[in-house]
C-alpha cells in the first residue's frame, strides 16, 4: 500500500478521544514550548541592569510591533495544513508564503531602519526616550523574525497535514533550546541591555527552528506529498487569495490589540509598572492559552473523518475546562507568587500588582479553546470570512473600553488592558458560536449527533 492510500484508509477510521489526543498533545507541546519564550525571555530581563526599563521596552513596545507585523502570515500553518493536498498545491501556496514573508520584512525594516521609528513609534506609545531607544534596537535585532516565521509555519503546516505532529514539537524544542542557550551566552559575555540580549536570543532562535522544519519536511515532500494524487479543484491564485486573505485578517485585527493595549497602558495609571508587568502577565495568559490554540489544526485535519464531531466536541469541552482551572490554581495558590517573584523575579511591588491582576483573565484560556474549535469549524468548510469579522468585533470592543479606561484615568492600565481584552474576547466568541451554526449542525447531523 502506498502513501497516499495509506493516508486515505487512515483517515477513513473513526476518530477517538485518545486519537485526538495523540494528534493534539504535540501540537500544544509547541505551543506550550513557544509560550515559554516570552515569560524565560522576561525573567532573564528582570536579572539585567534598568530591568524595568527593558521589560517595558521589549514587552511593551518591541514584541507588540513585532507581533502586528508577522500578523497576516501567522494563519500560515492552517493554510498549509487545509490546502497543501498535492505537489502542486504545494509549490503554489510555497511561492505566495516567501513573496508576503519578504513583503511584511520591507515593512518591518522600514519601520526599523528609517526615520519612520521617529514618526510613528513615539506617537504610539508615550514613554520615556530611554524606553523608545532600548526598544530601536530591539526592532533592528528583529528584522528576521516575520520571515522565519513564514517559512517554519508553512512547513509545519505540510507535516501536520501528512501527519508528523510530533516534528512540529521537536522544532519548538530546538527553538526554544537555542534561545536559552543563546540568552546564557549573552549575559554571561554581557553582550548588550536586556532588550538586545532578549532580541538576539529570540531572532537566533527562530531562525534556528525555521531550518529545522525546513530540513523535516524533505522526506514528507519527496514521499507521501509527491505521491498525493492531484486534488480535483487546482490550487489557483484567485481560489488562494478568497480563501487566506479573509484568515490572514484574523491574526492581524487580534494582534492590534497588542500594541493598542500598549499604548493605552501607557497613558494611564501606574504605566511604567504596567507595560514592565505585561510579558511576565500575558506571558502566563498566553501559556494556557496555547493549549487552545492547537485545536484550530486538529479541528481542520480531523473534521471529515467519520463520527468526529462528537469526541471532537468532548475534547474541547475537556481542555476549555482544564486550561481555566489551571489559571485559577495560579491565581488562588502559592503558585501565583512563586511564578511572579520566583520564576519571573519581579520586585515586591509588581509582584502584589500582577497577583491582583491575574484574577481578570481567569476564563480567556477556556475562551481561546472554545474560539480555535469554531475557527477550525469555519476553516475546514472554507468558510473564512466569519472569522475576520469576530476579530474586527472584538478589536472594536476592545479599543472602546481602553478608550474610557484612558478617559477615566483612574485605573491602572494593566488591569483596564487585561479587562478589556476578556471582554472582546466573549464578543468575538459569540460572534463565532453564531456563524458556524449551520455547519456544526450539518455535523451534528451527518454523525447522528443531534
Amino acid at each position: 500500500m502506498n502513501a497516499a492510500s495509506s493516508a486515505s484508509s487512515h483517515d477513513a477510521s473513526p476518530l477517538t478521544l485518545g486519537g485526538i489526543f495523540r494528534i493534539w498533545w504535540p501540537l500544544a507541546a509547541s505551543w506550550l514550548l513557544m509560550g515559554l519564550e516570552l515569560p524565560l525571555v522576561s525573567a532573564i530581563i528582570a536579572r539585567l541592569p534598568d530591568e524595568k526599563l527593558h521589560l517595558a521596552a521589549y514587552g511593551g513596545i518591541v514584541f507588540p510591533i513585532c507581533l502586528v507585523i508577522e500578523g497576516p502570515i501567522i494563519m500560515m500553518l492552517a493554510a498549509s495544513t487545509a490546502l497543501c493536498r498535492d505537489l502542486a498545491s504545494y509549490r503554489r501556496l510555497h511561492r505566495f508564503m516567501m513573496a508576503s514573508g519578504a513583503a511584511l520584512t520591507v515593512v518591518h525594516v522600514l519601520i526599523a531602519a528609517t526615520p519612520l521609528y521617529d514618526l510613528i513609534v513615539p506617537a504610539l506609545f508615550d514613554v520615556d526616550e530611554r524606553v523608545l531607544e532600548a526598544a530601536r534596537h530591539g526592532l533592528l535585532i528583529m528584522m528576521p523574525w516575520t520571515w522565519m516565521i513564514a517559512y517554519r509555519r508553512f512547513q509545519q503546516g505540510v507535516l501536520i497535514r501528512f501527519g508528523q505532529t510530533r516534528a512540529v514539537g521537536f522544532g519548538t524544542l530546538v527553538r526554544l533550546g537555542t534561545n536559552a542557550l543563546t540568552l546564557w551566552i549573552g549575559t554571561t559575555l554581557a553582550i548588550g541591555s536586556g532588550t538586545v540580549v532578549a532580541t538576539t536570543a529570540v531572532a537566533v532562535a527562530v531562525t534556528a527552528e525555521a531550518i529545522y522544519a525546513g530540513w523535516r519536511v524533505r522526506p514528507v515532500l519527496h514521499g507521501p506529498l509527491k505521491l498525493a494524487p492531484p486534488v480535483a479543484t487546482p490550487l489557483t491564485v484567485p481560489r488562494l487569495l478568497s480563501f487566506y486573505i479573509p484568515l490572514a485578517l484574523t491574526p492581524f485585527f487580534h494582534l492590534l490589540t497588542q500594541p493598542i493595549g500598549s499604548m493605552a497602558m501607557s497613558r494611564m495609571p501606574r504605566d511604567i509598572d504596567s507595560l514592565a508587568l505585561w510579558p511576565a502577565v500575558n506571558g502566563l495568559v498566553f501559556l494556557l492559552r496555547s493549549l487552545g490554540y492547537a485545536c484550530n489544526e486538529v479541528v481542520v485535519a480531523q473534521l471529515d473523518r467519520p463520527h468526529s464531531w462528537r469526541p471532537l466536541r468532548r475534547f474541547i469541552t475537556i481542555l476549555a475546562l482544564v486550561s481555566s482551572g489551571l489559571l485559577l490554581a495560579v491565581a488562588a495558590t502559592p503558585l501565583g507568587r512563586l511564578w511572579f517573584d520566583d520564576v519571573s523575579d519581579l520586585e515586591p511591588s509588581l509582584v502584589a500588582f500582577a497577583q491582583q491582576a491575574i484574577w481578570i483573565p481567569i476564563l480567556m484560556p477556556a475562551l481561546s479553546v472554545i474560539q480555535n474549535w469554531l475557527q477550525g469549524i469555519l476553516v475546514n468548510a472554507h468558510r473564512t470570512r466569519a472569522i475576520p469579522e469576530g476579530i474586527i468585533l472584538s478589536l472594536i470592543t476592545v479599543a472602546v473600553l481602553l478608550g474610557i479606561g484612558v478617559n477615566m484615568g483612574t485605573i491602572p492600565g494593566l488591569k483596564v488592558t487585561l479587562g478589556a481584552l476578556f471582554a472582546g474576547g466573549l464578543v468575538q466568541t459569540a460572534w463565532l458560536w453564531k456563524r458556524s451554526r449551520e455547519i456544526r449542525q450539518d455535523r451534528a447531523a451527518r454523525d447522528g449527533d443531534l
